[in-house]
């Protein structure tokens, strides 16, 4: 035997086997007597092994496929009553029945809370709706909201005190989370939840979009925009 043989590490084992991984197939016998250590109990066959890993990797498709049906399912039904929101708006015969059916909606069929709305000018029939505040555009009390009235993006969350003082008043307490709806130059509108996972950062807010733009032309029917 030659003492100055070339020894091969385990490493430089992996390595070639990463590069050939067909070699097995050549020496089946091979693949059935290696042996794999188990974290969580005694040693198995590299066949067994493997039919394991796949199993694994099964059900994790089967889970993530499961959940995005569950997703599918909840988009479905936003979608429909997004769609019927759209079409009660279009239904209306005056801006104060507009914004009703409104706030009507998103406290019952999108299971509001505390539904708030913020228009900038006043509206002929809503002087005594609790849901509803009349504050002008260069208010100091729409300090707060200055930004997102600019941008129009909407905020799910936790708001700041400033902003839920203003949106919630003497009910402030009550609201955990917000889904909050900017309409640059038309107002606000505010989704309060009492559970503070209701409404979080980076949840989609594709819905909230839509239903501010059915709103918004809505209300143009009647020049209230």
């Amino acid at each position: 035997m030659n003492d100055t043989a070339e020894k091969i590490g385990a490493h430089e084992v992996a390595a070639w086997l990463r590069r050939h991984p067909t070699f097995l197939k050549q020496f089946p016998d091979l693949a059935l007597t290696m042996v794999v250590p188990r974290d969580d109990g005694p040693t198995a066959s590299l066949a067994s092994y493997q039919l394991e890993v796949l199993r694994d990797k099964n059900r994790e498709l089967a889970r993530r496929l499961s959940d995005l049906g569950v997703n599918a399912q909840i988009n479905e039904r936003l979608a429909v009553r997004t769609h019927q929101l759209t079409l009660a708006l279009m239904r209306q015969a005056s801006a104060a029945d507009t914004l009703r059916a409104m706030a009507a909606s998103l406290e019952e069929d999108f299971a509001g809370d505390l539904v708030r709305i913020i228009s900038l000018q006043p509206v002929e029939g809503l002087e005594q709706a609790p849901w509803l505040q009349v504050i002008a555009a260069d208010s100091p009390r729409l300090a707060p909201f200055h930004d997102c009235l600019q941008d129009g993006e909407p905020i799910c969350g936790r708001l700041q005190s400033e902003k839920n003082d203003v949106l919630y008043g003497e009910r402030v307490d009550e609201v955990a989370s917000t889904a909050l709806l900017p309409l640059p130059g038309v107002g606000l509108i505010a989704v309060g939840s009492h559970d503070p996972n209701r409404f979080y950062p980076g949840m989609g807010t594709l819905f909230l979009r839509m239903m501010g733009e059915s709103l918004v032309v809505g209300l143009q029917r009647f020049n209230a925009v």
